[in-house]
């Protein structure tokens, strides 16, 4: 750590309604900033009664209630929980209000830097954007887009209202259309979630592992995964496919993919504990992600430590992380049948693969370890004053 970097600010962590996965990352998160400041409270909702977070933290929950099925009831909580965090933030003492994926929580923002504290935003990826394709599904094309906008509109208000912008990679800031000079000044990059390298490291020799390659995930079509059912049923039988997790496609991935789960070359083992994982992670030879809308994704990233190499879309934060011929590869345009093409190669390419497990785990370790993430936390709040 430089000289003259300071460590002593308090941090408040204020996020949107958590769900089991997200759960993990504000974990994450938190024991990333109690190192990097001097003290760290959480202001969120709904956060799973088993989770650590509650011992280990001081801990307002401002409703145990999701974010909700329907626009409706998403709106009446949305506008329900600011006002809740407000009238917390009201009577905290910290200096910093760290704003993680709740960019559109403009009243807390306002009312935070009214109140005299710094304000950081972090965004954890295209929330309009993933709003939009959800409510596609059941709503007109046209309509979902316009609901979708209020939302879009409030994050450039949260953007610009803010001290200061952290980034999980250069690459978001294309993505969130954070390019004008009004952002550009407040931007810091490669804010990062560590991986526990302990954890997520490879068990089994990658010259041992079988023709298994895998996807971890929901299983929605903002991850890309009707593509990938399209991309699984044109690969060979002695290439075994794993979809692990749950999600409102899986019942589509049963049905046309009935005779290969038959015969064996693919499996659904369902939505997995967070302590299952590395196992998973660590005896795929490739991992796929073909999402329409990414930040950094943590699962990108923990099978990069298991030593297994990611073949995704080029979305979000993939390029700065997944880096093209060394610790994995990018799908740029193409078809189901070339992606499925392409698969097929780099699995029978035992010399090549190796090389990228490497390569894949080494980087993890370098720029994703506790102590390097920490570091990068200090200086941002370092920053603010």
């Amino acid at each position: 750590m430089d000289a003259g970097i300071e460590t002593d600010r308090s941090v408040c962590v204020v996020t949107h309604p958590l769900s089991t996965a997200s759960e993990a990352a504000v974990g994450g998160l938190l024991g990333v900033v109690s190192a990097a400041a001097s003290s760290v409270s959480l202001i969120t909702a709904n956060l799973p009664e088993d989770s650590d977070v509650w011992d280990s933290y001081e801990v307002c929950e401002i409703s145990s209630s999701e974010t909700g099925e329907s626009v409706g009831t998403a709106a009446v909580r949305f506008i329900r929980n600011q006002i809740r965090m407000c009238s917390e933030l009201r009577r905290r003492d910290e200096e910093i209000v760290l704003f993680f994926g709740a960019v559109s929580y403009l009243l807390p923002i306002l009312l935070s830097r009214l109140l005299g504290k710094r304000v950081i935003v972090e965004p954890r990826g295209n929330v309009p954007d993933s709003l939009y394709r959800i409510w596609a599904d059941r709503l007109p094309d046209r309509l979902a887009f316009l609901l979708s906008r209020p939302v879009w509109l409030l994050e450039r208000a949260g953007y610009l209202a803010s001290d200061a912008i952290l980034l999980l990679s250069p690459s978001m800031a294309d993505d969130l259309d954070l390019q004008a000079p009004r952002y550009q000044h407040k931007i810091h990059e490669h804010g990062a979630r560590p991986v526990d390298i302990d954890r997520f490291a490879p068990t089994t020799p990658f010259a041992d592992r079988e023709r298994t390659i895998g996807y971890l995930g929901r299983l929605d079509e903002e991850k890309g995964v009707d593509v990938l059912t399209e991309v699984v049923k044109q690969l060979p039988d002695d290439i075994e496919f794993v979809f692990v997790g749950d999600g409102t496609l899986r019942p589509r991935i049963e049905n046309e993919l009935a005779e290969k789960i038959d015969r064996g070359s693919v499996r659904l083992p369902g939505w997995v504990d967070h302590d299952e994982v590395p196992a998973f992670l660590g005896s795929f030879r490739l991992l796929v992600m073909t999402s329409r809308t990414e930040g950094v994704p943590t699962t990108a990233l923990e099978s990069m430590a298991c030593g297994t190499p990611v073949c995704a879309t080029p979305v979000g934060g993939i390029p700065d992380v997944v880096h093209d011929g060394e610790t994995g590869w990018l799908l740029e345009d193409e078809s189901a049948a070339e992606i499925a093409a392409r698969i097929e190669r780099l699995v029978r390419n035992d010399e090549q693969l190796e090389a990228a497990s490497q390569r894949a785990r080494s980087f993890v370790v370098e720029q994703y370890g506790f102590d390097a993430v920490v570091e990068k936390y200090r200086r941002v709040f370092a920053s603010v004053r």
